[in-house]
């Protein structure tokens, strides 16, 4: 089963490493990830996708920097109420107070918080829980007999694309959930629907 109620963020930074960084990690969370490389691309990508749950911007970039587009996503209906992220190469308080005025749920400085505890910042933020991956081996303690009563592929190999599949655990208001998820494809296994 696929999981067809990924959450989706766009990110918006001129800066293609930073910006394939946070991708990477958003889509290690179960995130649908779009990419823009300035405000324009964000916009449209903005007013053109379903469902975004939020949108993490840079601030200088060309054609359009990341305020403007905060700006624009604010006068429209569909947009106005999408939470933003701010990412912040300089950390000016300038820009931070700017920031503040238009809304930004965050303002994250890069280079003083790791990328990683950005997104689990950003991630709580929202509302939704931390997810962890766990890799599970098959030769070691119950993982074998785990395999066979949840009925699990062989060797937790993916029978979708061939990938390692990963244990991922996500803590909730409500508890702690559990799922096989693969680490090329993201397809779900759900350890409810297997027995």
């Amino acid at each position: 089963m696929i999981n067809e109620n990924k959450k989706r963020i766009i990110i918006v930074d001129d800066d293609d490493g930073l910006r394939e960084i946070y991708a990477g990690l958003f889509r290690k969370q179960g995130f649908e990830v779009f990419e823009a490389r300035d405000g324009i691309e964000g916009l449209d990508l903005a007013t053109s996708k379903e469902g975004v749950a939020a949108i993490f911007t840079g601030i200088v970039m060309p054609r359009m920097d990341g305020f403007q587009m905060m700006e624009a996503l604010k006068k429209q209906a569909a947009t106005a109420q999408v939470p933003v992220f701010v990412s912040s190469h300089l950390g000016r308080e300038e820009d931070k107070q700017r920031a503040k005025e238009l809304g930004a749920r965050d303002f994250i400085i890069n280079g003083t918080v790791p990328p990683v505890e950005a997104v689990g910042s950003i991630i709580r933020r929202l509302g939704y829980g931390s997810s962890y991956f766990v890799k599970v081996d098959p030769l070691e303690m119950d993982a074998q007999r785990m395999i066979d009563d949840l009925k699990l592929p062989d060797n937790l190999i993916c029978d979708n694309c061939g990938a390692q599949l990963a244990l991922k655990l996500t803590s909730k208001n409500e508890g702690l959930a559990a799922e096989f998820v693969c680490s090329n494809c993201n397809k779900v296994f759900d350890l409810l629907q297997t027995k």
